[in-house]
């Protein structure tokens, strides 16, 4: 759901032996051998119009796939929407990665995408930290995509695109506590996170989730999200980003409207009054959905 704005103590340095959860989920198995855990929304894939895979937001699970959650029954009949929601490695049920890097989530969206048969192009959809995750699959997989949207995406502060004055303003404008563990995470040490009132996002463990989460994210990426190429040079599809409005104000916002400026083949939506829980409003998620199956504004 986002970093807090509470402090945080660091990671303790010692290995605790995780609980051993059944497996409730339908899951994969993925090239390396890892299983990733999944849950299916909307029509069944033989009759869907449109295939979608939803990434979730930090210290969360498959369970909470807002888009998927938020629209009425006759909604998703009326459009023919399947969507899959899938804990990402180390969350819920899906083992975690410890080599995963900024590509790897890619790559396992696309082999999710190719085992449960969704076809040679799908949409895909991000909230919060599964929001960053989407522009690795602008940057890896374009070639697979139908569509692309983020919600409330988190920024990297030490993306190298990124003006330095405007990565320090917004840095230093978090709360000390997040300022810390997005420090921590970025030298890839231990990182650290809120505690967050789902377990299930976190029965892999904490370091395996939420703090192998942070330093990804917050880490050294591969490419930088401003030189990403059109993926849609013909139109035949769409990318959306709604930046939500963060209670730290425009610091957050500046960043992101730096990234549509560099990139305006992004559709940019921006909703004053709005907070990062937006997609929760009513009819939000419903107008979301539409903008990006019909591309439009």
């Amino acid at each position: 759901m986002g970093i807090s704005g509470h402090p945080t103590a660091p990671l303790l340095r010692f290995v605790v032996p995780l609980t051993v959860h059944p497996s409730t989920a339908p899951r994969i198995k993925l090239r390396d051998g890892r299983y990733l855990a999944y849950k299916e929304h909307g029509v069944s894939k033989q009759v869907a119009k449109y295939n979608i895979i939803f990434v979730h937001g930090f210290g969360s699970s498959r369970h909470d796939a807002l888009i998927a959650t938020q629209f009425s029954p006759e909604l998703v009949e009326d459009l023919g929407v399947y969507i899959v929601s899938f804990d990402r490695p180390g969350y819920g049920e899906s083992d975690p990665d410890p080599k995963r890097t900024v590509k790897s989530l890619a790559l396992d969206i696309e082999e999710l995408a190719d085992q449960l048969g969704l076809g040679s192009k799908f949409y895909v959809v991000g909230y919060s930290m599964g929001g960053q995750v989407i522009w690795s699959c602008l940057q890896y997989i374009p070639h697979r995509l139908a569509g692309a949207t983020l919600h409330a995406p988190v920024i990297n502060y030490w993306w190298p695109g990124f003006p330095a004055n405007l990565s320090t303003d917004a840095y230093y404008k978090q709360p000390p506590g997040d300022q810390w563990a997005l420090r921590v995470a970025h030298h890839e040490r231990d990182g650290s996170g809120r505690e967050n009132n789902k377990p299930q996002g976190k029965q892999q463990g904490e370091f395996e989730s939420v703090h192998r989460d942070l330093m990804i994210g917050f880490g050294n990426w591969e490419f930088d999200p401003i030189e990403i190429k059109n993926p849609f040079p013909n139109n035949e599809g769409s990318v959306h980003l709604w930046p939500g409005w963060m209670k730290i104000g425009l610091s957050q916002l500046n960043f992101k409207r730096y990234i549509v400026g560099k990139l305006p083949w992004i559709h940019y939506h921006e909703l004053p009054g709005s907070g990062h829980l937006f997609p929760y409003k009513d009819g939000m998620s419903e107008a979301v959905l539409k903008a990006m199956l019909t591309g439009g504004k």
